[in-house]
């Protein structure tokens, strides 16, 4: 049995996962996403991923991004290694762009801020 906080809502149920074969009880849910989510955490564990990216502008060193889709929690470090790579040249608009399907994950890296906006 294993033991996790469901982080789908503000609520952090405390959820209990026991398996059976490729089956999954999972109590302390108080929803059935909670149920998916511990699911997935047995199976699959997905992320998302907000963080920053280094500019040439003087007056926004750094702009805020976020990936655009959740990935597999184990590909963040590698996630993070291609973005810290990255210094941005161009403005850019909230929601634009930045990695198009970075890693090759179906996920692009977009600007989560509109401060580069022309």
């Amino acid at each position: 049995m294993s033991e996790l906080v469901c982080i789908v809502c503000p609520r952090g149920c405390t959820l209990k996962v026991e398996r059976e074969g490729d089956t999954f009880h999972v109590t302390g849910n108080g929803c059935k996403r909670g149920e998916a989510f511990a699911v997935s955490e047995q199976t699959a564990p997905m992320r998302t991923l907000c963080t920053t990216v280094r500019t040439v502008f003087p007056g926004v060193p750094v702009l805020p991004v976020k990936l655009s889709a959740e990935i597999p929690r184990d590909q963040i470090f590698p996630v993070m290694e291609a973005v810290n790579a990255v210094t941005l040249e161009k403005p850019v608009a909230m929601g634009g762009v930045i990695l198009e399907n970075v890693l090759g994950l179906g996920a692009d890296v977009v600007a989560a801020s509109g401060l580069l906006a022309e």
